[in-house]
């Protein structure tokens, strides 16, 4: 796929792109096996193994989890209070949508201890070992995982057509929790309003957005600090991801966009 060149125009010291539709890879350019730090990618994988968690009984997403009043569903949101890094809530719960480290670090103490392992075991259990991967989840659930491109094009899979939960947990991870928030997506600025998924944020009618002027609506996933971005747009079924080993910047406010609109250009 010729799009899928412009990552080697790109000022970074490595960088892997790739798309991939339900059953397999439809094109990668880049080492697809080395990995690299997630970041926020890591938001989506914890995501879905608190989903299995949750289907499996180990806990219940509206359980009470972080602050009070304060439950699961909230902190996969982003929608508990809790500040981007910090314990102590700058909100009720359910009123803003601030995007939250620590809601995520406060998620897998909570399914650790539900669990009765440590959260990254749980990981391999539930998503790593089941799809294949090679990830290590090992560190902060939501910023700390370490993966390829091959792993987050799986992921990507995964989200497209779900085989790790039930067609109707997946429905409810890519559809707006408490709707109508307000909020920051992290270094974008405000949305009003900013939509979020379970683990996912929602494209909907923002302009602008990381994925792309072509990408539907519909469209859901998740992008990294380190210079990582994997979206998935169920209408086109279709996921592209991206890693690099480059701080998220002005460059990938430009750089990502541009690439998306051309894979979908592409593959029209």
């Amino acid at each position: 796929m010729e799009a899928l060149r412009q990552i080697d125009t790109w000022e970074v010291p490595f960088a892997a792109a790739g798309v991939t539709r339900t059953d397999s890879a439809v094109a990668a350019h880049g080492d697809t096996e080395r990995s690299v730090r997630l970041a926020s990618l890591s938001k989506p994988v914890a995501a879905l193994a608190t989903l299995v968690a949750a289907e499996e009984g180990v806990v219940d997403l509206d359980e009470a989890a972080g602050p009070p009043r304060a439950t699961i569903r909230h902190l996969l949101a982003h929608a508990s209070g809790l500040p981007f890094e910090g314990e102590s809530p700058i909100a009720p719960p359910g009123r803003r949508r601030i995007y939250s480290n620590e809601g995520f670090r406060v998620l897998g103490e909570h399914v650790a201890g539900r669990a009765e392992m440590p959260f990254a075991d749980y990981v391999r259990a539930a998503v790593v070992e089941p799809l294949g991967l090679r990830l290590d989840p090992d560190g902060h659930p939501g910023a700390g995982m370490h993966g390829s491109l091959d792993d987050v094009l799986a992921l990507g899979r995964e989200l497209l057509s779900p085989r790790l939960v039930a067609p109707e947990t997946h429905e409810e991870m890519t559809s707006v929790q408490f709707p109508g928030l307000d909020g920051v997506l992290p270094d974008f600025g405000r949305f009003s309003p900013l939509d979020w998924g379970l683990g996912v944020e929602l494209k909907g009618t923002k302009e602008g957005h990381w994925s792309g002027t072509l990408t539907s609506p519909r469209t859901y996933g998740h992008f990294g600090g380190s210079g990582t971005f994997v979206w998935v747009d169920p209408d086109r079924g279709v996921a592209c991801a991206a890693l690099t080993t480059r701080p998220f910047g002005e460059w990938a406010k430009e750089a990502w966009p541009r690439l998306s609109d051309a894979v979908l250009r592409e593959l029209a």
